[in-house]
């Protein structure tokens, strides 16, 4: 069965995980450090792991599995969750598969290296209602691709986003 995890400290999407994962009645764990305030429902567990670097990703990565759904813009979260056959969508609705996987963890790389020689210095653009839009998108397409694979209808499909 498809599960939902979310990588929930920073999180900008997570009330739109919730609607679309009760709309499909599927379980979602919102993983963080910290307690974050969750909807009432059995399909909705939060889990709060101990402070520390990586503790909450670290949960993620040894608890997702093939056919699950994780929500997170932590790029070396996805690459562990990519390999375990999961699908990432990043909270603007990119899909990080094995496909746009080591191109997002080089560009991390890159980028990261910019940052600490000075080279860059300003972060990344605001998080719009288009980026809400074309996650909400995304998502209902991975949990009707996840789905379909778990159930072993057809060969595995690529998640396509919408155009930008």
């Amino acid at each position: 069965m498809t599960r939902i995890f979310i990588d929930a400290d920073a999180c900008p999407v997570r009330d739109e995980t919730y609607r679309v994962a009760q709309r499909h009645g599927l379980h979602t764990f919102v993983v963080s450090n910290r307690m974050i305030a969750v909807p009432s429902s059995p399909l909705i567990e939060r889990i709060v792991v101990t402070q520390g670097m990586d503790v909450a990703d670290d949960w993620i990565a040894e608890q997702v599995r093939a056919h699950d759904i994780v929500i997170s813009a932590d790029i070396p979260l996805a690459a562990r969750c990519v390999a375990s056959g999961a699908c990432v969508l990043d909270p603007r609705g990119r899909v990080l598969d094995e496909d746009a996987i080591g191109m997002a963890l080089a560009m991390r790389n890159l980028m990261e290296d910019l940052r600490s020689t000075g080279a860059i210095m300003q972060g990344g653009r605001g998080f719009t209602r288009a980026d809400r839009s074309t996650f909400l998108s995304s998502l209902d397409t991975a949990v009707v691709r996840a789905r379909k694979q778990a159930a072993g209808h057809g060969r595995p499909l690529r998640i396509v986003p919408p155009p930008e």
